[in-house]
């Protein structure tokens, strides 16, 4: 804030005016650039909560930060199938992505996900203001809801399996941020698990350096299941933190090579 105001009163030594006139000129300045130079500079933002902050600027900043090359949206009540960008669900959302691309998923209700590959990198956020109100389901006889191949983050999302996993981590690196890991209690309970990771280190004879598959966990609710983290690769549980917070635990750790 320091920065900015003597940035301001050195500009108005120079030119005149107010603080208040030069804020103005300077928004004028930038909403001079053209459609798609903005849409550049948006895309350097993080999804949540810069790029989606920028929405509430003006009209024409809402229509730029929430254009499908921005991101991709799932929404299960979608009734124009032909508007571009909006899928009904995340299944055909993740085969239209491309690589880097960002879906955000609507809030309210459950959205169906049981053993969706990701192939490519993605993020996937919830777009409710708290991650409960964006639900990922995995129904009994699916493995997971989630089956991680590449680099991936998700954030702000509750994703519940019945029973099974949630999350299957094969490679790349995993960031879940904000989420809620919830698997059901049932009497065959021993055998879920919220995340499992079953990646293995693969080591160049030139570099001699491993992949670099990884898990990392911030702030994210873990309910149910026989453990928090199941590894059936190299891979190891490393860093963990908890916080207790009234009633619910959150957790920090990461899954990483030794």
């Amino acid at each position: 804030m320091e920065n900015e105001e003597k940035f301001y009163n050195e500009r108005r030594s120079l030119i005149g005016g107010s603080n208040k006139t030069l804020k103005k000129s300077c928004f004028a300045l930038i909403n001079n650039l053209d459609d798609g130079c903005l849409m550049h500079i948006f895309s350097f933002l993080s999804p949540m909560p810069d790029r989606y902050n920028t929405a509430l600027v003006c009209h024409r900043w809402h229509y730029l930060a929430c254009h499908p090359r921005m991101w991709l949206r799932v929404d299960r009540f979608i009734k124009d199938l032909s508007e571009p960008g909006v899928f009904p669900d995340l299944q055909k959302a993740v085969t239209a992505a491309r690589p880097g691309d960002t879906i955000l998923i609507s809030s309210g209700g459950s959205h169906l996900a049981c053993n969706i590959q990701i192939r490519k990198p993605l993020c996937l956020i919830g777009g409710g203001e708290l991650p409960d109100e964006t639900t990922l389901i995995c129904s009994r006889g699916s493995d997971s809801a989630l089956e991680l191949l590449s680099t991936c983050k998700l954030a702000n999302l509750t994703v519940k399996a019945e029973l099974g996993c949630c999350l299957l981590h094969r490679s790349g690196r995993l960031t879940i941020d904000g989420c809620i890991l919830q698997c059901e209690s049932n009497p065959l309970d021993y055998l879920s698990c919220p995340i499992v990771s079953t990646a293995k280190s693969c080591v160049t004879q030139s570099l001699m350096k491993s992949k670099g598959d990884s898990v990392s966990v911030l702030q994210t609710r873990i309910e149910g299941g026989a453990k928090a983290v199941l590894t059936s690769g190299d891979l190891v549980l490393q860093r963990v933190r908890v916080i207790y917070a009234r009633t619910y635990l959150y957790f920090w750790f990461d899954v990483d090579h030794k």
